[in-house]
């Protein structure tokens, strides 16, 4: 990339705001030397990792790889069999156990951030030398007690000696000739010795060896002979201890040191991660965005894309709050844009803007626009702004633009894009304008994406006459020929160089003497100028207030449609609580039948039995509709009940032997292998051969049949509950169960409350409860028969 352009953009400074946003010194470089790429699967990934990083802030809004430093310096050192200091090996300590953190967060969403964790998974993790410096060292870097049984032996004898030596040390102090030589009542050290201050008029009162004197030469700092030993023992105690010390940091460096490669890698690989947060929170801050990447110069395209670029809403990122958005659209249509309008409208920012972003979009660096922007991955982007004078070089204004115009027209291509500022200005005007539109049509020719600014209005005609080649303009309002900084593409505009004078405070009077030295024609196209700009803002207004109307209208239609979604809910529920009342209307007349029935069962007094009778009888005509009662054939006449005759059980589907009749009730006993009860003879119809066992699928009931424990009644309709129930019920009492379990979930509740009635009124039910936790809760009775 070209770093002339570099410069003229300022790009360094998108990086420095950008390095702003690292969290350490090596993703702080990365940012720094962070340069335009020309390689379109490079800038994708690039873009690709920010666009996870931002993926991951939204997880996360607090990840961070905070705690991690560049230790690529101090493990180089170690390497060397360098011994670290405790502080150095605390700093990699901590920045191990970081960097092992975020490798094992990142791998927990590899699958939703596979860049990110593509980078994460080069990440060296050293458990146990992380574990090894944290139980030698402190976080404050002392070398702790613990590191080995030999230091803290040492230091528990010095601290022993130390104590004594100070014992005599006060002693001579509180002592009577004490008091009378010494200079104040304290122990200090000197040269690693310990020692008392005394008067220098007393110091041949006390034998020992003078280490110091005070600056005033007032006091003398004495070791006393009768220190001497001690204080020679705990010198060489601290000496011991200095080794084993040096010892320990000289195991830990070493075992730093053989992990160099792997640690300089994993910084390296922790400082991408870190730039790639660094692009996300700079992004949030400025509310940037990756924009779509045009591919003009792969050399595996299928086909040749046209390099075109649209920017939407795009904010040139150095001026923050106070940019003005720009959209724009070029390259599809035409390859030059030639834009104009009045001085300080915006349009070297335009060019910047323009620029800025192709750079930023290379680097792999969100741009501050909607993501509708779609920008070419250009080979070069060549910008020839602002005014470079040199005396030294004995370069003018127009001299230091051609050098600029040579520079480009050398080096660009068909896939770069040339920035242009003022063509052909800083000379005279006819030869300016004739060599801004030779240059012009050179890049026209070469396919070269172009945009240039101008006041010359050679230039906006030739534009306007030239196919490949466009107008563009920034707006001023008509009024009061302020700067809009709207840009709109397919008009010229009018440079208002007057109208600008007079606002920046240049005389009325100068102002209308140069007006009147102005040609007539210049006049009228100034004129015509500003009544293209009048029709503008009016078509403007019109087409804001269709645009109002036509919001105003989908709005309407979007409530209108809400509001149907609503009555078609409605009419759903409506039909749901309708089958729901039915459902419970049919639960209500089979809870009446089974009742009725109990009371015969019960008590078959005669009064009861007709009460029964006449309540069995007006529960059966309410499911006597079609809606509710099966179609049956015709009844088969009754045939006579005797003792000893085999009959069929209707409720409950088995043969059983009639033991005895009891008329006045209207019952009879009977017995269906071991179990004996009593039955109405409207539910037993006598058999002339004995049948064989009701199957159920592909089950024939035998003796030795294996009945479950649980009976799931889960999916089944109202009217089916009840049949199920009452033939497992009866299985489970031939086969001798003493306890089962109905599960009929929770739902709306119409199922457990049919068994929950049914169970109450069955004879072969000693007992039921809600299940326990679990048992299935309130999703399932237990009943003991």
């Amino acid at each position: 990339m070209d770093e002339k352009t570099l410069e003229i953009l300022e790009f360094s400074q998108i990086t420095t705001i950008l390095a702003g946003y690292t969290s350490f010194s090596a993703s702080r470089d990365l940012a720094l030397g962070l340069k335009p790429l020309t390689d379109y699967e490079q800038i994708a990934l690039r873009l690709g990792q920010f666009a996870e990083a931002r993926q991951l802030l939204d997880l996360e809004p607090g990840f961070s790889i905070g705690g991690v430093s560049d230790i690529r310096e101090a493990v180089k050192m170690a390497s060397l069999e360098g011994i670290l200091e405790p502080k150095s090996l605390v700093e990699l300590q901590q920045t191990l156990a970081a960097m092992r953190q975020t490798r094992s967060y990142l791998r927990t969403v590899s699958e939703e951030l596979p860049l990110l964790w593509k980078i994460a998974s080069d990440i060296v993790e050293l458990r146990s030398t992380e574990k090894e410096i944290a139980r030698c060292i402190s976080p404050s870097g002392d070398v702790l007690d613990r590191a080995s049984p030999e230091l803290a032996a040492t230091r528990r004898q010095l601290r022993e000696e130390r104590e004594h030596l100070w014992s005599r040390l006060e002693a001579i102090i509180r002592s009577p000739r004490g008091n009378k030589i010494i200079q104040e009542p304290i122990i200090t050290e000197r040269e690693g010795r310990y020692v008392i201050p005394v008067r220098v008029e007393m110091r041949k009162e006390i034998k020992g060896i003078t280490h110091d004197v005070s600056n005033t030469g007032a006091t003398v700092f004495v070791e006393p002979w009768s220190t001497m030993e001690l204080g020679n023992t705990v010198r060489e105690l601290v000496n011991e201890e200095k080794r084993e010390v040096e010892r320990i940091l000289r195991k830990l460096s070493a075992g730093v040191g053989g992990y160099e490669t792997e640690l300089s890698l994993s910084i390296e690989r922790v400082a991408e991660l870190d730039l790639a947060l660094a692009k996300a929170r700079y992004a949030r801050v400025v509310r940037a965005c990756e924009p779509v990447l045009i591919d003009i110069n792969g050399a595996k395209k299928e086909s040749t894309e046209k390099a075109a670029i649209r920017l939407v809403e795009a904010r040139h990122p150095l001026l923050e709050e106070k940019a003005v958005p720009l959209s724009l659209e070029m390259g599809r249509d035409f390859s030059i844009l030639v834009i104009t309008g009045p001085n300080t409208g915006g349009k070297t920012v335009a060019l910047k803007t323009i620029g800025l972003f192709s750079l930023m979009a290379q680097a792999g660096i969100p741009v501050p626009a909607s993501p509708e922007t779609c920008l070419p991955v250009f080979d070069g982007v060549f910008a020839d702004i602002g005014d470079e004078q040199s005396i030294e070089q004995t370069l003018s204004t127009f001299s230091w633009h051609v050098g600029n115009i040579v520079r480009i027209i050398r080096n660009a291509t068909p896939c770069s894009l040339v920035l242009l500022d003022e063509l052909g200005t800083s000379t005279d005007p006819t030869e300016g304008s004739a060599l801004a539109r030779s240059v012009l049509l050179h890049f026209l020719d070469r396919k070269i994406l172009t945009v240039a600014t101008t006041h010359y209005g050679d230039l906006k005609a030739f534009a306007h006459t030239t196919s490949g080649v466009q107008n563009a303009s920034f707006d001023f309002d008509p009024a009061t020929f302020e700067p809009t900084y709207h840009l709109t593409v397919g008009i010229p505009g009018g440079s208002n160089a007057l109208a600008t004078a007079a606002r920046l405070g240049v005389p009325p009077e100068i102002v209308d003497k140069a007006r009147n030295m102005l040609s007539k024609g210049t006049l009228e196209l100034e004129s015509l100028l500003g009544d293209l700009m009048v029709e503008k803002q009016k078509t403007g207004e019109l087409r804001t207030a269709l645009e109002n109307e036509r919001n105003e209208v989908e709005a309407q239609n979007t409530e209108i449609k809400n509001r149907l979604e609503h009555l078609k809910e409605e009419e759903q529920a409506v039909l749901q609580e309708a089958r729901d009342g039915i459902v419970r209307e049919a639960a209500e007349l089979h809870r009446q039948i089974r009742q009725a029935n109990s009371e015969l069962r019960r008590e078959m007094t005669r009064e009861r039995l007709e009460q029964a009778r006449k309540a069995l009888a007006g529960a059966h005509e309410q499911l006597g509709s079609e809606a509710w009662t099966p179609k049956t054939g015709e009844s088969e006449p009754a045939q006579r009940i005797a003792t000893g005759d085999v009959v069929y059980l209707k409720d409950i589907g088995l043969q059983a032997t009639v033991l005895s009749i009891f008329e006045d009730t209207q019952e009879v006993e009977v017995q269906a292998g071991q179990l004996k009860l009593k039955i109405g003879l409207e539910s037993v119809e006598k058999v002339a051969e004995p049948k064989p066992a009701r199957t159920r699928g592909a089950v024939v009931r035998t003796a030795t049949k294996v009945i479950s424990t649980e009976l799931d009644l889960r999916g089944k309709r109202a009217d089916e509950v009840e049949v199920a129930l009452d033939i497992y019920l009866n299985d489970a009492a031939l086969a001798n169960l003493g306890e089962v379990r109905v599960v009929h979930g929770i739902g709306g509740g119409t199922v457990r409350q049919i068994v929950r009635d049914f169970l109450a009124a069955h004879p072969l039910v000693k007992s039921f409860r809600t299940g326990k936790h679990d048992e299935g809760g309130d999703g399932a009775t237990m009943v003991s028969l």
